[in-house]
């Protein structure tokens, strides 16, 4: 049964029985694991860079004479 559906709701119920908490410490792991830090890590740097595309994006259009 190994590679179906049925097997890995078989094999997920047998991670449960031998500990509750087994998908949430899967999870706890992967999340402890990150490194990309991103805006979440830096909200000061997320403004800064929030306040730098508003301003292009209201800039008005360049335009060229030819």
């Amino acid at each position: 049964m190994a590679g179906t559906k049925a097997g890995g709701l078989k094999a997920a119920q047998k991670n449960l029985q031998k500990d509750p908490n087994f998908y949430a410490k899967i999870g706890a792991k992967g999340g402890k694991n990150g490194t990309t830090g991103g805006f979440a890590a830096n909200p000061e740097l997320a403004r800064i860079a929030g306040a730098k595309g508003g301003r292009i994006s209201r800039r008005k259009s360049k335009k060229t004479t030819a």
